[in-house]
């Protein structure tokens, strides 16, 4: 046993590598794209440490080159759903038991191996499975990855170092421990930091796992599974089972064992699982955690004083990266008159600058969406935006799939802030604006802070520090991630915290302690030094 009181390293976020032209993490990237795209992967389930292999196949598709297949992987049915719970109980024990710095060691040594002979590895499987550009790639797959396993090690230090006070008399001390049963992550394809972090931030409190990857993004969620293995997570702590979310969600979030739900995907399956938790709450064995981060219809909203070179390029990177396919990406835009006629010339001169293609070509600005129904949904909005006499199409419109999921940069200007393209999540590139007028500041602030159910990320642009405090003030419910003159994109581990309430989700920061704390429960512990020995109290006493 450790004779010590250990310390963990404190964090720095992790260098974020430009991959421009000549530089040795270019060549290495190129090199990683190469060798992976150059064979096929038969990706099995692992549970209890175990590979098993079901014969019920998926494909894992580059979604901008749709005929090239990375992988096939196995699919879990109700047989492997079973084995994956029996085997995270089984290992709980054990894993709970271990003191907290070596499990801390395990995820330590995973952001090392991903900080240095991995990184290239992990990018191009994000690029390849999921067409991110190398910068999207690098801020995602390595970089916040690397700070999740960082940062949330010195959280949970943090955590730990929670003690109350004590008396003369009485010893107290507070017990952080793992949930009873066993943890439910269910991780999207957008963001493989993501995937990486919902499992692993319980798992590292003392939890075991039962972790779905979205079917989209198999490919670099295994990946992540691999580095977690070489890292040393022992067996069963987290079991992977890719497979249908009606087979293997159903089976889960019926099992009397289930102590917590981490989650990131749409509002409306997330809805849907917590409606079937109400429905099973009285076959669980505790209340079980429910943590989910969804959707959003993120907002930038500009004054009159605002910069309009930063608002437009904030618009562009905010509305376009990753083909609009964040939960944060800016998705409407409310703008006064005044700035309009500058900021329409400078959006459309620069969205028509953005070249879209094969994210392996390194000059490409945009890869793909990530499979055709996805592309389905996104035109359909395109579509109705044709043809509604509210909207016009100022950039884009243009989409094609013939090779790849390719949707162009799409801006539409709408006289309706309360059109369908203004409300609902779209989840692709397209912006929608709004053009107010400028002595309507408040009754616009107002439309953007009640037209959409969610509240997850939003922007204010101004110079004016009287409109800054204003607007700040005026979308206090509006985001959980707010942004002054900024993109409302980017979060970044131990600068800010990641979350929104509303039907965004509920709120509880990845990327903060107030996570990690969702997956403990306290056991105070009074250890009486100098125990009475006799019943009576003094005013019992005769005068």
């Amino acid at each position: 046993m450790l004779n010590g009181i250990p310390i963990m390293p404190r964090p720095k976020n992790e260098p974020v590598f430009g991959y421009g032209p000549g530089s040795p993490e270019r060549a290495k990237l190129k090199a990683a794209l190469a060798e992976l795209s150059s064979r096929e992967l038969e990706i099995p389930l692992v549970i209890g440490g175990k590979e098993v292999r079901t014969g019920k196949m998926g494909d894992c598709v580059m979604p901008h080159a749709h005929q090239h297949r990375l992988a096939t992987y196995h699919q879990a049915g109700p047989e492997e759903v079973e084995a994956a719970i029996e085997a995270a109980l089984a290992a709980r024990q054990e894993w709970a038991n271990m003191p907290w710095e070596q499990r801390a060691g395990i995820f330590m040594k995973a952001a090392e191996i991903l900080s240095n002979e991995k990184r290239y590895l992990l990018n191009a499987a994000t690029m390849l499975g999921v067409s991110k550009t190398p910068v999207q790639a690098e801020i995602d797959s390595a970089c916040e990855l690397i700070d999740f396993w960082r940062f949330n090690v010195s959280y949970m230090e943090d955590i730990y170092r929670q003690q109350p006070n004590s008396t003369p008399l009485s010893w107290n001390r507070l017990e952080h421990r793992g949930l009873e049963g066993f943890i439910f992550a269910v991780t999207p394809f957008n963001f493989t930091a993501i995937a990486g972090n919902l499992p692993t931030a319980p798992a590292m409190m003392g939890n075991t796992v039962v972790w779905k990857p979205a079917s989209s993004a198999v490919y670099p969620a295994y990946h992540v599974l691999k580095i977690l293995e070489e890292a040393g997570l022992p067996p069963g702590v987290i079991n992977f089972i890719p497979g249908p979310g009606s087979v293997v969600g159903d089976l889960v979030i019926k099992h009397p064992d289930l102590a917590g739900i981490h989650f990131t995907g749409s509002t409306e399956v997330f809805q849907n699982m917590w409606q079937s938790v109400g429905h099973n709450i009285h076959n669980y064995k505790t209340y079980p955690r429910i943590v989910g981060e969804t959707g959003g219809k993120d907002f930038v909203f500009a004054h009159s004083s605002a910069d309009v070179p930063a608002l437009t390029v904030a618009l562009v990177r905010g509305a376009f990266e990753f083909q609009g396919q964040k939960c944060s990406a800016a998705s409407r835009a409310y703008i006064p008159r005044s700035i309009w006629p500058e900021l329409k010339e400078r959006l459309i001169a620069m969205t028509e600058e953005l070249t879209i293609g094969d994210v392996r070509d390194f000059t490409n600005f945009m890869g793909a969406v990530i499979d055709r129904s996805a592309f389905n949904r996104i035109v359909s909005y395109i579509e109705y935006a044709k043809q509604s006499p509210e909207a016009e199409i100022l950039v884009g419109g243009t989409y094609d799939y013939s090779v790849g999921y390719f949707i162009d940069p799409t801006i539409v200007v709408t006289t309706n802030p309360k059109m369908k393209l203004m409300e609902e999540e779209i989840f692709g590139p397209v912006l929608t604006i709004y053009v107010y007028e400028d002595d309507k500041l408040a009754e616009t602030l107002e439309l953007c802070d009640k037209t959409s159910p969610y509240g997850l990320t939003g922007a204010i642009f101004a110079q004016d520090r009287r409109a800054i405090v204003y607007m700040t003030d005026a979308l206090r419910e509006a985001a959980g991630n707010f942004y002054i003159n900024d993109k409302p994109t980017g979060a970044v581990v131990g600068q800010q915290p990641f979350g929104g309430a509303r039907a965004s989700g509920t709120n509880d920061k990845a990327g903060s302690m107030f996570n990690l704390l969702r997956w403990v429960s306290q056991r105070a512990i009074k250890e009486n030094l100098l125990p009475p020995t006799c019943y009576r109290y003094p005013h019992l006493d005769e005068e």
